[in-house]
């Protein structure tokens, strides 16, 4: 029979005493070199805990964090707001970009400055850019208005539109036109000449209801190398004025013809419609050569 006693009692196994038996301790820890290695990572990590929260504060007060936003750029309900000069090293995207009130908006770029406008899918549908020597503009419309709405400048591919109310040209050598113009109403400055020249190939002036060429503070002079023609299929041609005078038309001298009069003859013409002058009494008599 066995008997249990205290802690260092013996225990009797068929009557047999048993020997006491000997306690065993363990150490729970790090203890030597492990400990030293811990501790010192600790001190590590506070240390580099310290130099980023300085960083981090060094970087606001230097960048100018606040509230409102960072340095000059503020951030406010309906966007960012740049004050002052501002420079952007990559493209820009937005969908309004306005100045201060009372403040020019200055666009400002060492090579070229570029806009863009995009449809839904990406696609370029309009680009204006300004180089060191020239504007281009692409679009299928170009429109241009005053502050009223009116049209001043269309264009588009079938058509170039001038709203105002009056096109200037003050190029000494004047407009060149590669095509057609039509216009209402074709006027030189004051007390300037009005020409109208093509000089390699002809040049038409027609209209429908007809044309009319005046000259209110001067004369009117056409000049050409061969034929000048003036018709008029249904209707008839009209010279008024107080005096007609048609220069260098032939004179017809046969033999035989009637009495001369000083600087008096008769106005005959041809049947192919050439006009020469006659002696008044000879019934517009006819010498050799002179119809044909």
């Amino acid at each position: 029979m066995a008997r249990g006693g205290a802690a260092n009692a013996s225990y009797a196994v068929n009557g047999t005493p048993s020997r006491p038996q000997q306690q065993v301790s363990y150490r729970i820890g790090i203890y030597g070199w492990r400990k030293r290695c811990l501790y010192l990572f600790i001190l590590l990590l506070m240390v580099l805990i310290v130099i980023n929260l300085a960083l981090t504060i060094w970087i606001l007060k230097v960048l100018n964090f606040n509230i409102d936003g960072m340095g000059k750029l503020r951030i406010l309900d309906k966007g960012l707001r740049l004050e002052g000069e501002s420079e952007f090293l990559r493209p820009l995207y937005a969908a309004e970009v306005r100045s201060r009130p009372n403040q020019p908006l200055v666009l400002e770029s060492a090579r070229n400055v570029t806009m863009n406008a995009r449809n839904g899918n990406g696609d370029v549908t309009g680009k204006l850019v300004v180089g060191a020597n020239d504007v281009v503009a692409m679009n299928d419309q170009f429109e241009v208005n005053d502050n009223d709405g009116k049209m001043l400048f269309y264009a588009d591919t079938n058509e170039v539109v001038v709203g105002a109310d009056r096109l200037r040209v003050t190029g000494e050598q004047g407009a060149v036109f590669a095509g057609s113009v039509q216009t209402p109403h074709v006027r030189a400055e004051p007390f300037e000449p009005l020409k109208l020249e093509s000089t390699t190939r002809s040049l038409y002036v027609e209209a429908p209801q007809g044309v009319t060429m005046e000259a209110e503070g001067g004369g009117f002079s056409a000049t050409c190398r061969t034929d000048l023609k003036l018709m008029s299929s249904q209707g008839k041609i009209v010279l008024d004025a107080g005096n007609i005078h048609l220069q260098n038309i032939p004179e017809s001298r046969p033999s035989g013809s009637g009495q001369r009069l000083n600087n008096v003859y008769e106005l005959c013409t041809c049947p192919d419609g050439k006009l020469f002058l006659a002696v008044p009494t000879s019934g517009c008599e006819v010498n050799a050569g002179i119809c044909s």
